[in-house]
């Protein structure tokens, strides 16, 4: 019997030069903490590669399909690792592209990484090849194959599939520091938020919801879009924060066209809070440059105004096609698209400003009292925890919270 294994290929780390070791390390801290309760054994690096032992093949594609939604992983392969005997190999070979029966034509790429081996990778596909014809009936095609079988002699082992899932790709989380993400329950900021998350960064939430000037709807669904996000590893945590009597409370006092930039810049002083608390190095947003009337340089640039901490817009030059087709693809369209009341629609100005000067916001802001505001907020918020091996949920919280958030079950 041959060992299953999955078999973890990435990309991006190979070119950290001196720091490899640690991107390594973190992610197969990452790929264990993934796993757990499932049945393998610890992640092991075998020559630019992370190889996971499945003890029970039957949970073989589930570990493979959980392994494959990590940041850092370029793609999976269930493999069988095989003893260095040309024998065992051919076996190993016949198996693996029995699992593409949809298969007409194949080719055999083997690579030796261990010069030690008594062929050569041309040898090894000569006579796999040979053997794999006879066996299968399947014909050859070096350049348009239906499927290729791998063969990777790798130190004192040999690792043979015909299959590869495409993983998350980029950076392990945890090697990029912390950000808060402004969370909506729409189809934008989640996909933001995981592009932040691909790129090693941990990540927390913060929600600003319309209660209690609406339901709790956008707060339910932005848990369950957070539930998505987790299968990642680098959610930590959402915070929930009501925020529809404070636009309640800029609209009674503000010019009708300008409103929009406040409520944007309160939620920015409010989520700078936060991320000190959570010694966050960045907030996050999922604007998309001119796809809403308050998303143009002119507004951009007043709301940044109110920020001391980098705002990161990954979406910034994605259309609404290529942000939905994301959506999709990482699992959060569907709840992205259910029915909700967002806090940004409330209130709304028939003709909100679209390139707005700084000075006129200054203006209307310095009749809100911002200090109390943002505490008001930030007393009222509740947040919801998610697993994260690279998140530790801050040990306080400043003095200008009045009360202590409860945390929400």
């Amino acid at each position: 019997m041959f060992e299953r294994v999955a078999l973890v290929h990435y990309h991006e780390i190979g070119l950290k030069g001196r720091n490899r070791s640690v991107f390594e390390r973190r992610l197969r801290d990452n790929l264990d903490a993934a796993l757990v309760g499932l049945p393998v054994k610890p992640a092991e690096r075998i020559a630019s590669r992370l190889a996971v032992e499945v003890t029970r093949s039957a949970a073989l594609d589930d570990v493979v399909a959980r392994l494959a939604e990590i940041p850092g992983v370029v793609s999976v392969s269930p493999a069988y690792r095989t003893a260095r005997e040309l024998e065992q190999i051919e076996r190993a070979s016949s198996l693996a592209i029995r699992e593409v029966p949809e298969a007409r034509t194949f080719r055999v790429q083997a690579r030796r990484s261990n010069t030690e081996f008594a062929f050569s990778s041309m040898d090894m596909n000569v006579r796999l090849g040979d053997h794999l014809r006879a066996s299968t009936g399947l014909s050859v095609n070096l350049t348009r194959p239906d499927v290729t079988v791998y063969v990777e002699v790798v130190q004192g082992e040999v690792y043979v599939y015909a299959r590869r899932l495409q993983g998350a790709g980029g950076l392990p989380v945890g090697t990029a520091g912390r950000v808060v993400s402004l969370l909506s329950a729409g189809i934008d900021s989640p996909v933001a938020s995981w592009r932040l998350i691909r790129r090693g960064a941990v990540l927390v939430g913060v929600h600003f919801s319309g209660r209690p000037q609406t339901s709790d709807a956008s707060e339910r669904l932005v848990v369950q879009i957070g539930d998505v996000l987790q299968k990642t590893g680098g959610l930590g945590r959402i915070y929930l924060v009501p925020f529809g009597d404070l636009q309640r409370e800029i609209s009674l006092l503000a010019p009708p066209d300008l409103r929009v930039l406040l409520y944007r810049r309160l939620m920015f002083r409010i989520a700078e809070q936060i991320a000190a608390a959570e010694n966050a190095k960045a907030l996050v947003t999922g604007e998309s440059l001119g796809q809403v009337a308050s998303q143009t340089l002119d507004n951009i640039g007043v709301v940044d105004e109110a920020a001391t901490l980098p705002v990161l817009r990954p979406l910034v030059g994605s259309d609404k096609q290529e942000i939905i087709s994301e959506a999709r693809r990482i699992g959060t369209y569907e709840l992205s698209t259910q029915e909700h009341v967002d806090c940004c629609t409330l209130f709304m100005p028939r003709r909100p400003e679209t390139h707005a000067r700084l000075q006129p916001v200054l203006d209307a802001e310095a009749a809100l009292d911002l200090p109390r505001m943002v505490n008001d907020a930030l007393a009222g918020m509740t947040w919801h925890d998610y697993l994260s091996p690279s998140y530790r949920p801050p040990k306080r919280w400043p003095a200008t919270i009045l009360s202590a958030p409860a945390a929400l079950s």
